[in-house]
């Protein structure tokens, strides 16, 4: 399965991000599907219209989830779900890729999101990190590093690299 990660903290841009993913990749013809991690402690909130899963699904992804606590919104609960987990229900979707916002320790190829060197400091040592989306800018790096108002251009590069693995 083709999977991809936007990690970062809260308000780095990571739901913008992943919104303006799907839109060009379904604008292109793709199938898409996402998953939230729900990561500030307790169910996410099904109730409130305009949560992150929500947003993933106007944007054009076919499935969308989100999972807090044990509680996946596909409305299935037990103790917990892992991403492997939920990965395996949507391999049998034909979706073209899916990109994950959160888990970041799991393995999958990383989209990281800083705001700051803060961040960065934090977030550094994560596992298969493809780029760097950053809003201030930051020492060289060995990866791409985009800034957060290169849209076009780090949206150009994210399909370069998706279609290299589909």
């Amino acid at each position: 399965m083709n999977v991809w990660q936007v990690v970062g903290y809260k308000n780095s841009g990571k739901t913008t991000l992943v919104e303006k993913w799907v839109r060009r990749a379904t604008a292109e013809g793709y199938k898409v599907g996402t998953v939230k991690h729900h990561g500030h402690g307790g169910y996410p909130d099904i109730a409130h219209a305009a949560n992150d899963s929500s947003r993933h699904q106007a944007a054009g992804a076919l499935v969308a989830s989100v999972e807090g606590s044990g509680l996946l919104q596909l409305y299935a609960f037990q103790r917990e779900w892992t991403l492997p987990q939920i990965l395996h229900i949507y391999s049998s979707l034909s979706l073209d890729f899916v990109i994950v916002e959160g888990y970041k320790y799991d393995r999958y190829r990383k989209i990281v999101m800083i705001r700051n060197a803060s961040d960065w400091r934090q977030l550094c040592n994560l596992e298969n990190i493809a780029a760097v989306i950053s809003w201030e800018p930051v020492s060289p790096l060995p990866y791409p590093v985009f800034a957060i108002g290169d849209e076009v251009k780090y949206l150009q590069w994210l399909m370069n690299e998706v279609k290299k693995t589909v």
